[in-house]
């Protein structure tokens, strides 16, 4: 079954667009298939502006994210894979989705091989 994440993605960015809000990404920067401009790196996280103004080419597929844009002037090509990404938001107001890094399962690793784990809750506020 093919994940549900890159569809949230894709619905969120799409509202927040729809609404005037510029999204954002919260990326996890040590993935080691990422794509960054590592001088923006803090604490290994990067914060990405994907309004269409900011960006070009932007493709929000299944397994990445991809998109041209300026980083102090020089441009660059971005790679996010999927699973390094922790929220999308919009800035003006915070509403979006933030995805839980724990549940990231690779794709090629089957369900019987993950061992069990106990539920879990959280305060969501």
């Amino acid at each position: 079954m093919t994940s549900l994440k890159p569809y949230l993605i894709r619905s969120i960015y799409e509202w927040i667009i729809d609404n005037d809000l510029t999204p954002h990404l919260l990326v996890d920067a040590e993935n080691k298939n990422a794509v960054l401009p590592q001088q923006f790196i803090e604490d290994g996280k990067i914060v990405l502006n994907i309004r269409p103004q900011a960006v070009q080419g932007l493709s929000l597929g299944n397994n990445e994210i991809q998109f041209s844009a300026r980083f102090s002037g020089k441009p660059m090509n971005i790679v996010v894979p999927i699973t390094a990404i922790m929220a999308i938001y919009a800035k003006e107001n915070g509403k979006g989705m933030i995805f839980d890094q724990e549940d990231e399962e690779p794709e090629n690793t089957p369900p019987e091989n993950k061992p069990p784990t106990r539920p879990t809750l959280r305060v969501v506020k």
